[in-house]
């Protein structure tokens, strides 16, 4: 008989301890744990459940959430229990520190590099149509977001930059296919906007101020150029 046709009854636990179990761990774990890391948790079953009943389970504490203010949600690196996105201004009040802040400036050279890469940093100074901060490619690179993946095949070898697993956990995406298509944007500021909205009701730790990747007072010229599809 395949997995496929067999019932979670038939695996040593009861559906509803399976539950239970998957349930804990994702609160105890405090990273994304994915379908593999989960059916560790099940190695020494005399009959452990399989991918199937874990999916099952994990469908069924999505809709035990439903209206209520936590979720589960699956990031690129596998599944977390977060608070909705839609509680923020109110969770957030828990912490002294005031919610991290990004620049534009930051967030349009992230949003180039998520939309474009691979990228080098000439093509994202041509987007913008300005010189991008050497600070502000350090931050992306120091937050794990970004990284060299590559180098372009021209004088110079300038490196290729792309966005990371990391990216997509911290701004709560699955993949980059979850990111609003160009067409749906109208310009950088927009998707700026979007990029910073996905960010997780989290605060970083000693920190509470903009996180600019630059001098704070330092001011850009306004671009509005959108990157092709």
């Amino acid at each position: 008989m395949t997995e496929a046709a067999r019932t979670i009854e038939e695996f040593s636990l009861p559906r509803e301890q399976l539950k239970n179990i998957i349930e804990a761990a994702l609160l105890a774990s405090g990273q994304n744990l994915t379908i593999d890391r989960l059916l560790t948790l099940f190695a020494d079953e005399p009959v452990p459940p399989g991918r199937e009943q874990i999916c099952e389970a994990l469908v069924l504490l999505d809709q035990e959430y439903s209206g209520r203010g936590i979720e589960l949600h699956e990031t690129s690196s596998g599944f977390r229990l977060q608070v909705r996105q839609t509680l923020a201004p109110w969770i957030g009040r828990l912490w002294d520190e005031r919610p991290q802040r990004y620049s534009r400036a930051l967030l349009e050279t992230l949003a180039i590099i998520a939309y474009r890469q691979p990228i080098t940093r000439g093509e994202i100074e041509d987007v913008r149509g300005v010189a991008v901060s050497s600070n502000i490619m350090k931050t992306l690179q120091e937050r794990e977001w970004i990284r060299i993946v590559g180098h372009r095949d021209v004088p110079g070898k300038p490196g290729l930059y792309a966005t990371t697993r990391h990216f997509l956990d911290h701004f709560n995406l699955k993949s980059l296919n979850d990111l609003p298509t160009l067409a749906e944007l109208r310009d950088l500021d927009e998707i700026s906007a979007e990029l910073e909205q996905s960010v997780p009701a989290t605060t970083e730790e000693g920190t509470g101020q903009t996180v600019a990747g630059e001098n704070p007072g330092q001011t850009e010229p306004d671009s509005r150029k959108e990157p092709p599809e």
